[in-house]
């Protein structure tokens, strides 16, 4: 049910409405300030990790490097709009687990994971760079965006791409389901902190779940493996034994959970800095 509420017309009508309402308080400001005064930019370092089919709940399980850049603009002292691009990795094992079932179902995947998402970031104090009154907050992100991932696993020695080989018979006569596609929308939702380090540079740390509209992140998709008679005729092998690796080997070995969606996490520190020089007399609003 929680799956359900979080439908993707949902959260874009949110996300459009957030964006649209601030925009008459945009126009309000006074000529104190101007664009790149209010605007900040900087690098962002941390972890990604999944939530999914191979990994329900555990969170913080087998992080990654990931890399990004934030651009900032503040609206109001309450209120800004912010953008991020960002590279890391995800991955998980069924080796890992402590139940013998997804032991015996021995599933693993590993995937790059490209984004660019934006959106906003609502202050719980008010906050300006440089003002030791306001000078640090907790906030709230909400945004929205496109990623790419690809994902794979280890076979006979190498990293296999598993979307083109379509392992649960996609793109097979007997397979009704098209590949799936590598691009896809998610919705980052988070929270964070910041502290103004002088008058040009900010502190930031914070955590955002990112919620996909793709069961696919680990190449898992279906309750149980397919029939391996989908398989038949193709040159290579490769699909039908990546298709079901149960250790039992069980003609239809379970797979995934397809009525949920998969998940990541990016947790970052960043600095970020101000773009252009500020009215001393300016004050938060």
């Amino acid at each position: 049910m929680f799956y359900r509420l979080l439908d993707m017309k949902f959260w874009l009508l949110l996300f459009t409405s957030c964006l649209i309402i601030p925009l008459k308080g945009m126009s309000q400001r006074s000529s104190q300030q101007n664009f790149f005064s209010l605007s900040e930019l900087g690098p962002t370092i941390g972890n990604m990790y999944y939530l999914g089919d191979l990994n329900p709940s555990k969170q913080f399980y087998k992080p990654n490097l990931a890399v990004g850049l934030m651009y900032r603009y503040h609206v109001n002292a309450r209120l800004a709009y912010r953008f991020n691009v960002a590279t890391g990795s995800v991955e998980a094992s069924d080796a890992d687990s402590k139940n013998d079932l997804l032991v015996n179902r021995n599933l693993s995947f590993s995937s790059n994971i490209q984004e660019i998402v934006g959106g906003i970031e609502f202050h719980y104090h008010k906050y300006q760079m440089g003002n030791k009154k306001y000078r640090a907050t907790t906030y709230m992100i909400f945004q929205a965006g496109l990623f790419h991932f690809n994902p794979t696993r280890e076979f006979n020695g190498n990293e296999v791409e598993l979307q083109p080989l379509g392992t649960e018979g996609q793109g097979t006569s007997f397979g009704r389901k098209k590949k799936y596609s590598r691009y896809q929308l998610c919705v980052p939702i988070g929270l964070g902190a910041k502290i103004s380090l002088g008058k040009v540079a900010n502190l930031n740390l914070d955590i955002a779940i990112r919620k996909t509209f793709t069961d696919y992140l680990d190449d898992v998709g279906s309750n149980y493996s397919v029939d391996p008679a989908a398989f038949d005729g193709l040159n290579d092998n490769t699909a039908m034994e990546l298709s079901n690796t149960s250790l039992d080997n069980s003609r239809y070995s379970r797979r995934g959970n397809k009525s949920t969606d998969d998940w990541y996490v990016y947790y970052s520190a960043s600095i970020t800095f101000r773009l252009g020089k500020t009215n001393k007399c300016a004050e938060p609003r």
